[in-house]
């Protein structure tokens, strides 16, 4: 028997890490001009679907610092789905939460993403990938990587996607003071108010910036020179007024067989890469109390060729 024939479906949501973010200005609309590759990591989240007859979208979870109610991204994709559709299907989801909170790992975006994906498929709407993607755009920037995820570049505001078929598969290691959260809006808003006088939005320059970053992606580098630099523009203001940013990267600088280390995204969470798992596993293992000592909360992921995987 089916899972849409017993009326559940269960998908894995995972994490990503950004291993280029790249500012370029600010656009009309209100959204910054990004350049960045995305990449999927297997710190995940689990969702369970299934369907209800009172037509209501009820969410429970495991984390207790989580809102639950219409502000919740679970909540405005399902409710976005019903309204597009003109349905008046309900479901009970239930959110086991892994991946941290406000780190920079976009676990919200992961968990939009799922729900639109796991609905449509529960509800047995039939919406095409193309829609699914549209749709994402609606709810938030880093939502559409998610829809089929892997290694992936992303501009625009992060909607316009082109696959990367990364030849490798990195062992990463992630530190997050578990006391500390970032405001995405606030550290853009930062960043903004810092760099403003640098933003240029020709299209000329986007092309450029678009091109380079094809030119250079990480297949086009030599992993056994054992260094990468990793770019990320918001790591300019984070890390000045960050005391655990700064430690957590002078941490990972320190690791042995670690090709390259960086903030993700708007942070706090920052990570290293390592040429394979084995690899990641045996340093993490080295260093793990030390991690703790710190007061660090620590992983060791795999990188994952695709997003959202039904389990």
């Amino acid at each position: 028997m089916s899972l849409l024939s017993k009326g559940t479906i269960s998908i894995k949501s995972p994490a990503k890490v950004n291993l280029h973010l790249e500012v370029i200005g600010k656009r009309k609309d209100g959204f910054h001009e990004l350049a960045m590759i995305m990449q999927n990591i297997d710190l995940s989240d689990y969702l369970d679907f299934e369907i209800n007859q009172d037509g209501l979208i009820k969410l429970e979870s495991d984390c207790k610092n989580l809102s639950l109610d219409s502000d919740n991204l679970i909540v405005k994709s399902a409710n976005l789905l019903r309204q597009v559709t003109n349905i008046n299907l309900g479901a009970n989801i239930y959110l086991k939460k892994n991946i941290p909170i406000g780190a920079g790992l976009a676990g919200g975006s992961s968990n939009a993403a799922a729900t639109l994906i796991g609905l449509n498929k529960l509800w047995n709407l039939r919406l095409e990938n193309k829609t699914i993607h549209s749709l994402s755009e609606r709810l938030g920037s880093d939502v559409p990587f998610f829809i089929d995820g892997g290694s992936q570049l992303c501009f625009g505001r992060g909607e316009i996607l082109e696959r990367l078929n990364s030849r490798y598969e990195y062992g990463v290691i992630l530190l997050k003071n578990p006391n500390v959260s970032i405001s995405t809006a606030e550290t853009y808003k930062k960043f903004s108010d810092k760099y403003s006088d640098k933003y240029n939005m020709s299209n000329e320059i986007i092309s450029n910036v678009r091109n380079s970053l094809r030119n250079k992606n990480l297949n086009n580098i030599n992993i056994n020179e054992k260094s990468i630099e990793i770019k990320n523009d918001l790591q300019l203001v984070v890390q000045n007024e960050n005391d655990s940013v700064n430690q957590a990267l002078y941490l990972l600088s320190k690791l042995s067989n670690c090709i390259t280390f960086a903030m993700s995204g708007s942070g706090p969470t920052c990570f290293a890469l390592f040429e394979n798992f084995e690899v990641a596993n045996k340093v993490f293992k080295e260093n793990y109390i030390l991690f703790k000592n710190k007061g660090f909360d620590s992983w060791v992921c795999k990188s994952l060729d695709k997003g959202i995987i039904f389990i």
